[in-house]
Formats: structure tokens, C-alpha cells, sequence
């Protein structure tokens, strides 16, 4: 089978083009998360938790696509701040939960402008971005299926 010439140029490749969007997107959060003093992965349970309220480590390794052992030293990091406390459940001490505090709530009132802030920066409307991210999550949902075959 001959390849076509399209098919192996930079720009027309899905992984390319989601990854350089996601860093340019990551790029925009930092002046936001910055003035958080957090990272982006701990943002992002942050959003769970103010959510949930609290959450075992195994939720939000599930939710968040992330490992224990790259949530472990990130929660650890969080609790030191007075974002999260964490605790061994009295019913299984193997089950870790982790609950926001009132620190790590004052900060949703900081936050709450980041979602506005970034759908002005793109230039696109709500309903282009709101499109996007349910293609994007279909894509993810067929990709995780396609890989566990």
C-alpha cells in the first residue's frame, strides 16, 4: 500500500493538533492558576471537590485519568497548603478520603471567573466550545474503548 503524502504531514495529524491545543490552553491557565498557587492537576481536583465535596483518592484517579502514585504526593502537597485534608476511612484503612477545607473553598471564589475568562480569550462562543468538547469527549470515549480491545 502506498502512502499518501497526507498522511504524514505534521499538521494534518489528530494527535498534533489536540496536543497543541492543549498546551496552548494550558498556557492560558497559568496566569489564573498562578495567582491559585496551584497547578493545573491540582485544579482540576480542586473542580471535584468543589463538586463533591469529598472524594476517596481511587474517585479521582478514575475521574482525572491519573495514578496513585502521582496523586499521592499531589494531595500530599495540597493538604501541606490547607487545600485538602486527608483521611484513612474507619471502615477500610486501605480507602484514603480527601475533603476540601474551608481554604481550599475560598478559592473557588477565584476561580469562578477562569471558564468566562478563557471562552472570551478564544474568540469563540460558547455554543463553538460547548461542540467541541462533547466531539473531543466522544473521541476520548472511542479511543479508551478501542484500546482496551
Amino acid at each position: 500500500m502506498k502512502y499518501d503524502d497526507e498522511l504524514v504531514k505534521l499538521e494534518d495529524h489528530l494527535c498534533f493538533s489536540l496536543y497543541a491545543c492543549s498546551r496552548a490552553i494550558f498556557r492560558l491557565y497559568r496566569p489564573f492558576l498562578d495567582e491559585l498557587n496551584v497547578t493545573y492537576p491540582q485544579y482540576l481536583v480542586l473542580l471535584v471537590l468543589w463538586e463533591r465535596k469529598q472524594s476517596t483518592v481511587k474517585e479521582l484517579g478514575e475521574l482525572l485519568g491519573l495514578d496513585s502514585g502521582t496523586l499521592t504526593p499531589m494531595l500530599k502537597r495540597m493538604e501541606a497548603a490547607g487545600l485538602v485534608e486527608r483521611k484513612r476511612s474507619a471502615e477500610d484503612e486501605r480507602v484514603v478520603m480527601i475533603t476540601i477545607t474551608v481554604e481550599g473553598n475560598l478559592l473557588k471564589e477565584k476561580a469562578v471567573c477562569i471558564p468566562r475568562s478563557l471562552l472570551e480569550s478564544t474568540g469563540m462562543t460558547e455554543e463553538e466550545v460547548i461542540t467541541i468538547n462533547n466531539v473531543i469527549k466522544k473521541l476520548l470515549q472511542k479511543v479508551n474503548t478501542a484500546s482496551m480491545k
